[in-house]
């Protein structure tokens, strides 16, 4: 069975039951290269048709490990029971998921595909789509969103550091003076002047939850960044940023984002 951008592909009358297709997601999908398993299903109406569509991630597996490769978001249209396939730009990794529901406010679930890198870093590739009238549309790429803002990290003297995200014209201060001693005299001498110049980063997507914050039945995007200091384990805390759909894509709400520390014993 070979799915290509933009093909539609039906399988025999025997196998046009969707239900069918709803038990565990590593029983085999039996196909004629004997290599397609189903990663991910969820259902629900996708195209606006007001009947229930089946939405699938279709992908190889390999023995003994997790990794799966050539994922494929797949969908039936569950009043014609045609498939449609939609390639991904980053098709491999750990753990794909599905997640359906309203992201644009058209009353119409959209489909939200997450796939873990399996990375030390802790990211994760995201995909949006619409999929309205059975033509599906991107609406969030994690790609363009790591492109989006460009930040700096810096550390200060007395125990500051300084993160900008200079795309939107925010600064945030985190204050390292409750890390403890041994962390501290690494950084700065005894009057809180820092010994050399450090500069950290604010690490790519690492995780896109979908909320309804509202309660109106209109998911929000919530995005999740590292803040990382003098390297990768050394967390300073979370830049999380809600997105809403503005009509024509993702944006932050209120064109702010909100940066979450750390909290410091008070012993």
């Amino acid at each position: 069975m070979t799915m290509n951008t933009g093909s539609m592909f039906q399988l025999p009358e025997s196998r046009r039951d969707p239900y069918m297709y709803s038990y565990p997601y590593n029983q085999r999908l039996q196909q004629m290269n004997g290599t397609s398993y189903i990663l991910a299903f969820q259902q629900g109406d996708v195209n606006g048709d007001y009947i229930q569509d089946y939405v699938y991630l279709i992908g190889q597996k390999f023995p003994d490990s997790p990794y799966t490769k050539n994922i494929t978001l797949v969908i039936q249209d569950g009043k014609t029971n045609q498939f449609y396939s939609v390639p991904l730009k980053t098709n491999e990794g750990y753990q794909p998921g599905l997640f359906l529901g309203d992201l644009t406010g058209n009353h119409v679930d959209d489909i939200l595909i997450s796939i873990d890198s399996g990375g030390s870093g802790g990211f994760a590739y995201y995909y949006a789509y619409s999929f309205q009238d059975n033509q599906s549309q991107l609406l969030f790429n994690y790609e363009q969103f790591n492109r989006e803002f460009v930040y700096s990290v810096t550390y200060k003297d007395h125990y500051q550091v300084e993160v900008v995200n200079k795309t939107l014209q925010l600064k945030f201060m985190i204050d390292l003076s409750g890390r403890g001693e041994e962390y501290l005299s690494e950084i700065y001498d005894k009057s809180g002047k820092l010994t050399t110049p450090i500069s950290g980063w604010v690490s790519e997507l690492n995780r896109l939850y979908p909320i309804d914050f509202q309660g109106n039945g209109t998911y929000e995007l919530f995005a999740i960044q590292r803040i990382a200091g003098r390297y990768s384990a050394d967390g300073l805390g979370l830049i999380q940023t809600t997105l809403v759909w503005d009509g024509n894509k993702f944006v932050p709400q209120n064109n702010q984002q909100q940066a979450a520390i750390f909290g410091t014993s008070l012993s």
